[in-house]
């Protein structure tokens, strides 16, 4: 008798096609074991009238778990169970759990968990005002020509590009529009033997750590400043000096002696927006010079330019190969892409590579493939374009209403990015603000996490406006302007 028809049903929280949903739901019947070889499967037409959905929808279904050997096709007579179905392997827990006897907190050799993070609530969509930060706007992304891309990556032509394991290599396709394309723009002419691409800018920072300091060097970090990196600069147990910044970045006279390796934010300093001017970055670069330390600079978010060109990024300026510069596409496609690049000195990329193949080889060849195409054939140019229209109009919207409640900006003066960095009165704490307007629909950053000091202040906040539509803005502002008036 074949299954019967009446044990298959559709969840309207599925998030897929019908043809995709009826495929798993056999497929985690058969593995499950509810479906056993041999079995007769319900006629598609039955399927589909009890269903109500086409009887095309079934047989394409069908005609996909028969190519993957859950099914099989006897002709006119139907549709049965494979006998050679994957089956699920059983697994059966053991009756009582073992007690753990290792102390961890001996045996780990240090510990990574701990430090202060930032942290992005995974719900934050279902906010009405989520002034937050590095996350995609579904409504400005290219979903049709993204998809388009993948699609293509996964063609025949391209089945090298996706299935090889590159090992220290990475796709030459993409490696060449960094080096024509996104470099050229921000002034810097490199070879592909001096770029290397990483799992986003995180990674390449951590990379560049690896390589460049131990515990005899020091390293130089902004304060405030990215919070990633402080914690990788403490992995890594190099000497961690901290230098506060002001309205121009990081001051170079401010730099200690006995620096080795100095990170900076020069285009839109993190967190603060503020953009290190061109004759300062000069300074920086003579005294990086004078002093014989290397200078890494993270050039993200250059691309977001609202009134004029972005500066010149200090590895233009470069003329003795001091700088390592780190680019990322994660921000201005969607940061879940993990998709970012490494330049330098063909000596330190080649060590690069040798380091990034110890521990994931290389980024997935079909992300890279996807991404070269999207690049490639000018949908990535146009994003960012209507990013940048975008993010002007909702700035000028949020600096207006920030002027108009009375709340106090610093560096408003940043020519690009997508965010404010703010200053409350003495008496409210952020991170007790961020608690009461949470449950009003909104959500800001408390900015504590971003200072390296052993008490940070708690006066400062971030808030940004990738995420969130002009049109809210003014609301959004006011309900933060009038939870900061209730803690005071």
């Amino acid at each position: 008798m074949p299954i019967p028809v009446e044990t298959f049903f559709l969840d309207p929280s599925f998030e897929g096609t019908l043809q995709q949903q009826i495929r798993e739901f056999v497929a985690k019947g058969i593995l499950d074991g509810r479906y056993r070889p041999g079995e007769q499967m319900p006629s598609s037409r039955k399927l589909a009238a009890h269903l109500g959905i086409s009887r095309i929808t079934v047989t394409l279904a069908y005609t996909d778990l028969v190519a993957d050997d859950y099914l099989t096709s006897r002709g006119r007579s139907g549709y049965y169970v494979s006998e050679n179905a994957p089956a699920a392997g059983r697994f059966e827990p053991p009756s009582a759990r073992t007690s753990d006897t290792v102390d961890w907190a001996r045996v780990l050799s240090h510990r990574i968990s701990g430090g202060r993070h930032m942290q992005k609530p995974p719900n934050w969509r279902s906010f009405r005002y989520p002034f937050i930060y590095g996350q995609a706007d579904e409504s400005l992304f290219d979903h049709h020509n993204w998809r388009q891309c993948a699609l293509r990556a996964l063609g025949q032509r391209d089945f090298e590009a996706l299935t090889t394991d590159y090992y220290e290599r990475d796709d030459p396709k993409l490696v060449e529009f960094i080096a024509r394309h996104s470099l050229p723009r921000r002034g810097i002419i490199a070879r592909p033997e001096e770029i290397l691409v990483t799992l986003g800018a995180q990674n390449a920072l951590w990379t560049t750590a690896q390589l460049l300091l131990s515990q005899r060097r020091t390293a130089v970090l902004e304060n405030p400043g990215y919070p990633g990196l402080r914690e990788i600069l403490a992995q890594s147990r190099c000497n961690v000096a901290s230098v506060d910044v002001d309205e121009d970045g990081l001051p170079p006279d401010a730099i200690p002696q006995g620096a080795d390796v100095v990170f900076v934010t020069p285009s839109h300093h993190c967190p603060t927006t503020a953009t290190m001017p061109v004759e300062r970055r000069r300074t920086l670069l003579k005294r990086a010079e004078r002093d014989n330390f290397l200078v890494v600079e993270d050039d993200y978010e250059f691309e977001i330019a609202h009134q004029r060109p972005p500066t010149p990024a200090l590895k233009s300026l470069d003329q003795s190969g001091r700088v390592i510069y780190i680019g990322s596409f994660s921000k201005s496609l969607f940061p879940g892409l993990r998709l970012g690049y490494v330049v330098g000195p063909e000596a330190f990329i080649r060590e690069a590579r040798s380091l990034r193949a110890t521990v994931l080889r290389h980024p997935p060849g079909h992300i890279q493939r996807t991404a070269a195409y999207f690049l490639s054939v000018g949908h990535y140019d146009a994003l960012v374009r209507r990013m940048a229209q975008v993010f002007t109009r909702r700035r000028a919207v949020m600096e207006a209403e920030i002027r108009r409640h009375g709340l106090n900006a610093l560096a408003t003066s940043a020519s690009g990015g997508s965010s404010f960095w703010l200053k409350a009165p003495a008496s409210v704490n952020t991170r007790e603000l961020a608690d009461l307007l949470a449950g009003k629909e909104v959500l800001i950053e408390p900015g504590a996490v971003f200072f390296a000091d052993d008490a940070p202040p708690d006066r400062y906040f971030r808030l940004a406006y990738s995420s969130i539509t002009a049109d809210r803005i003014p609301e959004g502002i006011a309900r933060v302007a009038r939870a900061i008036d209730a803690l005071r």
